[in-house]
């Protein structure tokens, strides 16, 4: 199988306070196999609030663990090994697993639900007052405040 490699480094020239961002690209771009089990979804479900349901089917709530570290958001599941017989067919998924999900800055986990086989992450964007958008004033005065640098010319002089 051909890869593609793609060079983010002329982005990292040109752009300032993108460093995380250019650096999950980077790292998306190194993942060489997907592993598609357990199926989820990602529902945005309100202008800063997410949720990811995954299909966890066979797994109680003592064998899943989610954990948040910074902007990672990490569920696996630990099944032990039950031999209650000799399997002629084994189409019901039970193997361990681990789920990585990139969480964006400032992005908490609300709660987590498992019923009927479907695991429920609720996620909330909570941004900082400071980092809100502001209306900054606009005032029709030249001089800023605190800047006494402004020179007067003298206007009373006259030329002889």
């Amino acid at each position: 199988m051909r890869t593609t490699t793609f060079d983010f480094s002329p982005l990292f020239r040109s752009s300032v306070g993108f460093d995380r961002l250019l650096g999950a690209l980077e790292a998306a771009s190194r993942i060489e196999t997907i592993d598609n089990w357990p199926p989820y979804d990602i529902v945005k479900t309100g202008d800063d609030d997410y949720r990811i349901t995954m299909a966890v089917a066979g797994f109680s709530q003592d064998q899943l663990s989610i954990t948040q570290e910074q902007n990672m958001l990490l569920v696996s599941g630990q099944k032990a090994n039950d031999q209650d017989g000799e399997y002629l067919h084994r189409g019901i998924a039970g193997r361990s697993f681990q789920r990585r999900f990139e969480l964006a800055d400032h992005v908490k986990v609300t709660g987590a639900n498992l019923a009927e086989g479907l695991l429920t992450v609720g996620l909330k964007r909570e941004v900082p007052e400071e980092m809100k958008p502001r209306l900054i004033e606009i005032k029709s005065d030249l001089a800023l405040p605190g800047n006494d640098d402004t020179k007067q010319i003298e206007g009373d002089k006259v030329a002889a």
